[in-house]
Parts: C-alpha cells; structure tokens; sequence
C-alpha cells in the first residue's frame, strides 16, 4: 500500500497485477511529500532497532487496514486506487515468479498443472508465497460489509491505459510505466496452461472476483 500525503492518494497493490510497476512510476513523488522524509526515519530507525513501528502499512495490505488507522475524513478524502488481473492469468504469473524466485517452496514441482493441484490441496501446509495468491482480489478492496472503498479499480490488461486515468486524477502527468519483474519464460497465450480440471478449480475459488471484475476464461 502507498500513501501519499501531498498528492492525497491511497494505492493498494494487490500481488501480481502490475503494481511494482505503479510504484516504480510514483516513487518519485514521495520526495515532495512534506511528511516523508519524518517518515522515512522513523522506517530506518525500527528497522535498526529491531522496534517495530507502524510508520507505514505494509505493501500488500488491504484498504480495511488504512480505514481503521487513518482518520475518518482524512480517509474519505484520498483518491484510492488499485489495479486487478485476470484470476487465470494470474496464477500463470504467480508460478513463473515463485519458480523464478522461490523454487525452494514448490516441492520440487516444475508442471503448472500439477503445481496448480497441489496448490489447491486442503491438506497442504500453508506458505505465505504460495497462498498469497489464493486470496480473492476483491477481499484487499472492501470493508468488513463487502463494499468496495476503492474509487477507481483499473485493470492489469490496459495497466498503461489506465494508469494515465490514475495520473491525471492526482494531479500528476501521465508517465510511462517500467516493466518491472516481466517473465521471460512464459507462453504469451495464459490458456494454454489449463486443462479443464484446473481452469474449473480457478473459477470455483475466484467466482467472487470473475463476477465482480467481469472476467472470462476465453476474453473476446
């Protein structure tokens, strides 16, 4: 999640829908933030200390998070954003970063199809980079009644597209985005990973989200 004082925005980034990429693009702004620097310190000195001080949210937090810290009308007033994923695309993404990355907690599994089964096991441990993407997108967006707080929700399929509608509401011009963790060992067509089983099991686990964000299996 990133918070912006001067600019009055809210970001929660979602895993795996381009949001390395936002934060890169917005980075800069924190420098004119009149209350980073303050914050900045204070960051380094829990991190030196071994205190741990809620100078910021942590980067994957959900939006309930900040409504129940920050002041109500202070919260109100923040233009807040997110950006969502295709669920099936976003599973392909998941296990290229976790095979790139963490290939230690794949119990030495290299299909996407057998990962994908034994992703979804009931009886499997529970691993913080496996499960993380098993959480519903919509979940980092609502409140404790299921409404959404977010006043703008773009997508990681037009991310630049809609990144722009994000600049021009803060404030800011558009910028172009960097293409930050891009896989280089995927097949561009995310289909042709599934079978009928495993595209079955991403729909029942994230109807919720399909239903919400309108996506399909075959999108036109």
């Amino acid at each position: 999640m990133l918070l912006s004082h001067r600019y009055k925005f809210l970001f929660v980034h979602i895993a795996k829908t381009g949001g390395t990429s936002v934060r890169a693009a917005l980075e800069g702004l924190r420098w004119r933030d009149p209350l980073y620097a303050l914050s900045f310190v204070c960051h380094r000195f829990s991190h030196w200390t071994g205190h741990r001080l809620g100078t910021k949210f942590p980067r994957h937090a959900r939006i309930i998070a900040a409504r129940e810290m920050l002041p109500e009308e202070y919260f109100r007033a923040l233009f807040k954003f997110s950006f969502v994923r295709n669920p099936w695309d976003l599973q392909v993404s998941s296990f290229h970063h976790i095979r790139r990355e963490r290939p230690q907690v794949m119990n030495g599994i290299t299909d996407f199809r057998e990962f994908m089964r034994w992703k979804f096991d009931p009886e499997r441990p529970y691993q913080y980079h496996i499960d993380t993407s098993l959480k519903l997108q919509s979940d980092y967006l609502r409140d404790f009644d299921g409404e959404l707080l977010t006043d703008f929700v773009g997508r990681y399929e037009r991310l630049q597209e809609d990144f722009d509608t994000v600049c021009r509401r803060i404030g800011i011009p558009p910028r172009p985005l960097p293409h930050r963790r891009k896989a280089t060992d995927r097949k561009k067509d995310w289909r042709s990973y599934y079978d009928d089983a495993t595209a079955e099991q991403v729909a029942r686990h994230f109807a919720r989200d399909i239903e919400l964000f309108g996506y399909r299996f075959d999108p036109d």
